[in-house]
């Protein structure tokens, strides 16, 4: 009998649903992985699973790229046949891609109850596919694991009874302590750069609509740029694969002061992460890390899933001009840092799987 199936496709999820697929095994969950195969781009293979201390999925599905809804589309049926090969009495979603909406869409349809994991992130500009793949599952969701008492309060906004609704923390701060406690150490991942802790700026930018656009790409760079000389830091940029893409297409110059890197695996960016002396990102899932790190964050984007951390002054929304991207910097670097992170200790996925209806074994918790 399979209890869970975690139905995921980009390295976000699996990293993210990597601490509750590792709490099954500890704690004798019968569960299996359906992988999606969204997004290989971004490092989303067969080695990541290795790193994450992962087994091989149970289940794997070759969606590829494609439009939204032709990809969508695909995964609607792809993911039935797998969860009606599969049995789970519990099908697993996390985060906004496709597979995530089609995941819980194809669940809800079926005999098995769904879970959300990150229930209640919400940005609320619906022009944005990645909201209403959030918005979607939590309203199919039979039980809603919410990060923060925010999360839950949007839930209860939109009519979700709050019976269905566990506020756990977040899994990033699960998947940050065991990346950091298995990963190569500080030392080494800030050596091979050739970079000190707090000297630097780091860069971690690879959203469709920051490069996709060149003008805006080329001034979130310059801002980059203007801010680490303002500041005497070091600029490091480690490209996203669809990133390097976009500025090979272009034939964009990085500006002098920026320093490009190959993408590097998660536990050598979280080591960058806790190092850096400040963030500029447009990744909802970096927000969050900096702030579980207390590193001060600016997020080249208008809006932000992760309001907490802006309300708690550990992030800074900034538009993509040079001089908009220096004066957030200036402004992040001299607020107070000495916040409380409001999403969690680090014990998320054993709260998850005390609440769901599978046969655990409770153990003392081991992160």
């Amino acid at each position: 009998m399979t209890e869970l199936a975690f139905v995921l496709g980009t390295a976000s999820e699996a990293i993210r649903l990597a601490p509750v697929i590792r709490a099954c095994e500890r704690r004798g969950v019968e569960h299996a992985v359906i992988d999606t195969g969204e997004r290989r781009s971004d490092g989303f293979e067969r080695p990541l699973f290795d790193r994450l201390g992962l087994a091989a999925p149970d289940v794997a599905i070759d969606v590829g790229s494609g439009s939204d809804g032709a990809q969508t589309g695909m995964l609607l049926v792809e993911i039935e046949r797998a969860l009606a090969e599969v049995d789970p009495d519990v099908a697993v979603v996390h985060g906004d891609a496709n597979g995530t909406l089609a995941g819980a869409i194809a669940a809800s349809k079926m005999r098995p109850d769904v879970a959300r994991v990150g229930a209640g992130c919400r940005s609320f500009d619906r022009t944005s596919p990645a909201e209403t793949n959030r918005v979607v599952p939590d309203h199919v969701a039979d039980y809603l694991f919410a990060p923060t008492e925010k999360n839950r309060w949007y839930l209860v906004r939109e009519g979700i009874t709050e019976l269905r609704i566990t506020v756990t923390g977040s899994t990033a701060v699960d998947a940050l302590e065991h990346a950091r406690r298995n990963g190569p150490g500080a030392a080494a991942v800030l050596d091979d750069l050739g970079l000190v802790e707090d000297g630097f700026l780091l860069v971690s930018v690879h959203d469709r609509a920051n490069v996709d656009d060149l003008d805006r790409f080329r001034r979130l760079l310059q801002g980059a740029a203007r801010a680490g000389s303002a500041r005497g830091l070091d600029v490091v940029y480690p490209v996203h694969p669809r990133a390097r893409e976009r500025m090979e297409r272009f034939g964009l110059d990085v500006p002098p002061g920026v320093r490009t890197t190959g993408p590097r695996e998660y536990a050598e960016f979280a080591e960058l992460l806790a190092a850096s002396a400040v963030v500029l990102t447009d990744s909802g899932a970096v927000q969050e890390e900096a702030c579980a790190l207390g590193v001060p964050c600016v997020t080249l984007r208008s809006n932000t899933e992760r309001p907490e951390t802006t309300e708690i002054d550990a992030n800074r929304l900034s538009q993509c001009s040079a001089a908009d991207v220096s004066r957030a910097v200036t402004e992040t670097l001299a607020a107070d840092s000495d916040w409380d992170c409001p999403y969690g200790d680090g014990g998320a996925a054993e709260r998850i799987l005390d609440r769901l209806p599978v046969s655990a074994e409770r153990e003392e918790l081991v992160r």
